[in-house]
């Protein structure tokens, strides 16, 4: 718990100050304080209030904070409260909170919080503040506060301890506050074009919707393993066949894979799915829908991300074999006979047959130079087990992936709805998955069964939450546009033994 014995001494003395708080008759952990307003809501009204208009008309507030700064001056001092992401100054005098609350004001650290009643006005360098008369005690910061705090800097200690990494570095929670605006305008948007929110189960039986590892679990009661869920698809499509015709989740999805800036095991989606359209259909709408959330997050549809100014008003559209004509770097760029050509594809991947050979090359040759947000459709039916045949090429599916600064953001397609064609294609994921591909689709009955009493012609779509808002956060990790990102255990000493020993002093 402490790094050295300084530590520990300085947890000591903050203990001790908290028994001298209590002599002064304040609680060491009160329940609650009346604050008239926030922080932020103080500044929004009176933030451009002149000295004269304040001393004109006075105004009487209470707020609640955390302290950011101290500075005593012999029988007054300034500090500075924190609350909301935004700071205010207090001006506190003995001769106006009396002997207690400057004795009280004395005994406080850094990242303590207290409330404070009295008026606004200027200081003489214009400084909005608040004339102190009464301050309250509310909670002690018993270990030491980062010492910069101008910014918390060790990325380990910023993703692990999140709480510290909002309180040193205020950037982080607009990052937060992004992505809240995101997800509301999302939801705002499906919404009104007439979407309900359904929830599906995260513990299921039989894991589809996706290729991909799932986490395992066990109930004991039923004496059965459950699966995290990969993907909610296959369960808001059973719902489109129950005449639930315009759906939609944000949802949490598990993956049993690796961690990179771009992938963490636990992540969030949003998944809808739309009755009598298609894959065109929702292109458009997609489009409509990104640009709107992003000027929503933040005002405008262009955005900046590693240097790069992204514009989400105006999203390209390739096929994927034009995507690789297009963006092949290098000497041999190929021709639109030559990705058309299985011995060509074959001859570039060492994938078993064409379908998969074209999403390989595509994978390496391509992804990461889709900077500019970019719609790639058109897409191999090995690839694609859930997705509807393109009627005049049967090798190939109704499907689409946004992508945007070399991520993919977003998976569509129109939904396969015929149950003869659905069987085939799970059995040919089987066959892949004998064949040593861990990540092939199983065989769902159920899906199946349900598939035969009619789903109506159907487009649906997934949008990585997370991915998004590290775009349109300038955010170059996923871990920090998640609040709580997985990370192996802490050291050998290990937190419970840490705890204890905060419990022993």
């Amino acid at each position: 718990m402490f790094d050295s014995e300084f530590e520990r001494g300085l947890f000591e003395l903050r203990k001790s100050k908290l028994v001298e708080i209590e002599k002064l008759g304040q609680s060491a952990y009160p329940n609650q304080f009346p604050a008239s307003h926030t922080i932020p809501a103080v500044r929004a009204k009176w933030g451009n209030a002149t000295s004269e208009e304040l001393e004109a008309n006075r105004v009487i507030i209470a707020v609640a904070g955390r302290l950011m700064a101290v500075r005593a001056q012999g029988k007054a001092g300034f500090a500075t409260l924190q609350q909301g992401g935004e700071r205010l100054q207090i001006y506190v005098r003995l001769d106006a909170v009396g002997e207690q609350g400057f004795a009280l004001y004395k005994l406080l650290d850094l990242g303590d919080h207290i409330g404070v009643s009295g008026y606004l006005f200027r200081t003489r360098t214009g400084e909005l503040s608040v004339h102190v008369e009464t301050v309250e005690f509310l909670s002690k910061t018993l270990l030491s506060m980062p010492e910069k705090w101008h910014g918390l800097e060790d990325v380990e200690i910023r993703y692990r301890q999140r709480y510290l990494d909002l309180i040193a570095n205020p950037e982080v929670r607009k990052v937060f506050v992004t992505r809240a605006r995101i997800i509301a305008s999302l939801r705002r948007q499906l919404e009104a074009r007439g979407f309900i929110e359904v929830e599906t189960p995260m513990m299921q039986p039989l894991y589809g919707g996706a290729t991909a590892r799932p986490f395992v679990t066990h109930h004991n009661t039923l004496d059965m393993d459950l699966y995290l869920r990969i993907a909610p698809e296959l369960y808001l499509k059973r719902l489109i066949v129950g005449g639930l015709e315009r759906v939609y989740e944000i949802n949490r999805n598990f993956r049993n894979e690796g961690l990179s800036t771009h992938h963490n095991p636990e992540f969030t989606m949003l998944e809808f799915y739309q009755a009598y359209t298609d894959y065109r259909g929702l292109m458009d709408f997609s489009a409509e829908l990104l640009e709107q959330a992003a000027r929503d997050a933040t005002g405008s549809a262009e955005v900046e991300y590693e240097g790069y100014k992204l514009d989400f008003s105006r999203i390209e559209r390739y096929t994927m074999r034009e995507a690789i004509i297009r963006f092949w770097e290098g000497q041999g760029c190929p021709t639109m006979d030559q990705v058309s050509s299985p011995e060509w594809l074959l001859s570039h991947s060492g994938k078993s047959n064409p379908g998969e050979a074209l999403a390989d090359i595509f994978e390496r040759r391509v992804e990461e130079k889709l900077i500019q947000p970019a719609m790639i459709y058109d897409y191999p039916v090995e690839t694609s087990p859930l997705s509807k045949n393109k009627p005049e090429d049967p090798a190939f599916v109704d499907r689409f992936e946004i992508y945007a600064a070399g991520m993919e953001i977003g998976n569509a397609y129109t939904e396969l709805n015929d149950p003869q064609e659905q069987r085939r294609r799970f059995e040919m994921q089987l066959a892949m998955r004998e064949r040593g591909d861990e990540e092939a689709h199983q065989m769902d009955e159920d899906y199946v069964r349900a598939l035969s009493y009619g789903m109506p012609p159907t487009g649906g779509e997934g949008i990585g939450i997370d991915r998004l808002t590290m775009i349109l956060t300038g955010s170059r990790s996923i871990r920090d546009v998640i609040l709580f990102p997985l990370l192996r255990p802490e050291g050998p000493i290990g937190l419970a033994k840490q705890l204890r020993e905060l419990d022993e002093l």
